[in-house]
Order: C-alpha cells, then sequence, then structure tokens
C-alpha cells in the first residue's frame, strides 16, 4: 500500500504557459502538504525535464503556443518505454478530453479549477501511479532473486554432482516408469552394464548373473518412493566370483510435488565385503 506521505512527497511537474496558472496550482498543492513540485511555461523542455527528474505526475495544460499539450505527450510516450503517460490534462476544452485521454493521458481537470476536484484527482492519480511504480520494483526484485537463486542452484548442483562423483563410482537417474535417463561414471567398464536404448533399458553385456532376491528388495526401496541409502545387492560374474555394489538413492518431484523419478549414487564395495 502507499502512505500519505510518499503522495505528498511524490514529484510532481506544473506545465502551462500561463504563470498565474501555474503559481495557483503550486499554492493549491503546496497548501495541502505536497513538497516536490517543479513548473515550467515552456512546453519544449518538458520531456527532457521528464527524463531527468521521471516525475510521479505531470500536470499539463493542452492549449500552449508553439507546442501544444499532445505533442508534448507524444514526445513523453517515446521515454516512457512501457506507455505509461503520468499525464493529468488542464483544458478548458470539453472536446479535447475524450482526445486527451486517447493520446496517453491518464486523467483530465477542467479550467476553471475547481479545488477539491483538482485535489482529489492529483491524490488518487498519484495513488495508482506510486503503486504501479512499487509494484515494477519487487518484480524486479523478483526477478533479480530468481536469477540469483537460479544460480546459486546450478552452483549447488554441480558441486553435488562433482561430490557425487568424488565420493562414488557412478551417479544415475531413472525417470518415475523405473526407465533410466542418465548414467555418469565407468559404469560398463565396471559392470558391463549400458542404456539399451531410448527407453532406458539396461543389459549386462558381460553375462553376469544377478541375484534376483536381492534386486527385488532394490525394486522394492524404488517403489515406496522414499530415500534409501547404502542398499548392498550382488552379481555372480561369468568367473564364478561375486561383485558386491552399494546404491543410495532420493525421490524427484517437480514443483507439484509430483514424482518424477529417482536419482542416486553407486559404488562397486566388493574389496570391502567377504562373501557369505
Amino acid at each position: 500500500m502507499i502512505n500519505e506521505q510518499e503522495i505528498r512527497s511524490a514529484r510532481i511537474l506544473i506545465v502551462d504557459d500561463q504563470p498565474s496558472n501555474v503559481l495557483l496550482l503550486e499554492e493549491m498543492l503546496r497548501a495541502v502538504g505536497y513538497s516536490g513540485i517543479e513548473s515550467t511555461t515552456d512546453p519544449f523542455v518538458v520531456c527532457e525535464l521528464h527524463r531527468e527528474n521521471n516525475y510521479d505526475l505531470i500536470l499539463l495544460d493542452l492549449q500552449m503556443p508553439g507546442m501544444d499539450g499532445f505533442q508534448v505527450m507524444q514526445g513523453l510516450k517515446e521515454i516512457e518505454s512501457d506507455g505509461y503517460l503520468p499525464v493529468l490534462v488542464i483544458t478548458a476544452q470539453p472536446d479535447h478530453k475524450l482526445r486527451a485521454l486517447a493520446a496517453g493521458a491518464k486523467d483530465f481537470v477542467a479550467k476553471p479549477f475547481d479545488l477539491v476536484e483538482v485535489q482529489t484527482r492529483i491524490h488518487n492519480m498519484l495513488e495508482v501511479r506510486l503503486l504501479y511504480k512499487k509494484l515494477e520494483q519487487q518484480n524486479r526484485e523478483l526477478e533479480q532473486t530468481v536469477q540469483e537463486r537460479t544460480a546459486e542452484l546450478r552452483k549447488s548442483e554441480a558441486r553435488y554432482q562433482r561430490l557425487t562423483e568424488l565420493s562414488s563410482d557412478w551417479y544415475w537417474e531413472q525417470d518415475e516408469h523405473g526407465q533410466f535417463t542418465k548414467i555418469f561414471g565407468p559404469v560398463f567398464e565396471m559392470l558391463g552394464i549400458r542404456v539399451d536404448d531410448e527407453l532406458g533399458h539396461t543389459r549386462d553385456d558381460h553375462g553376469g548373473t544377478w541375484n534376483e532376491s536381492e534386486r527385488e528388495m532394490l525394486e522394492a526401496n524404488l517403489a515406496t518412493r522414499k530415500p534409501f541409502l547404502d542398499f548392498v545387492y550382488s552379481r555372480t560374474k561369468p568367473d564364478g566370483t561375486r561383485q558386491f555394489l552399494m546404491v543410495s538413492g532420493e525421490p524427484m518431484f517437480n514443483p507439484t510435488g509430483r514424482f518424477i523419478g529417482y536419482r542416486g549414487i553407486g559404488k562397486d564395495v566388493t574389496g570391502t565385503i567377504s562373501p557369505a
């Protein structure tokens, strides 16, 4: 929300070729507490002033010699990249109101001035404008935070992958159907296992025989969709010796909470386990 102090401190530019009108508007605004008021009687300097000061509100007279308010608004559009013109037009011509709104003005006040109407329209427009700018700032900050978090996540993932490479022999991922989608590490050289096709099927090219009861226990662990740690299972190699493998894994979920598979690490622990 926007508080009254923010509204009263907003930057306002008054543009009117008649010094008496400028003085009247300045006095009306200062009387109710507005402090950030500037003014000019020269329409040719408005765009440059706005480019330098980024006013929250521009009170713009439409009928000015040399360059009218419509031409000024056209120049302001080139400055406001988002297309929002913080312009409240001042006019004594009723037929100019709709044309001014179509040209980008957000509101209007009529001459001769009505004190209450002018103050109310200015207050309301400033409240909307400042809220709009605050939302823009929050969106920029949110976008920056997302970018920073994304960069941190990528670094964390890279560190995690590096740590898994250092602490294990291979890293693996499966989809929700149990098919392998990623395998990193010398799995084929150590076990003769490779991902056979795009469906993630595996085969044992070295002719080993897996312990089926242990494999079933591993599959049961995966079916629970819960993390598991240091599960050991074995295979009998073609030469009759047994090879022991230790795997750990954790389930993966997408942002909506839907299960999308498992990821984990594996290690050959044959040298640390004595066959039964």
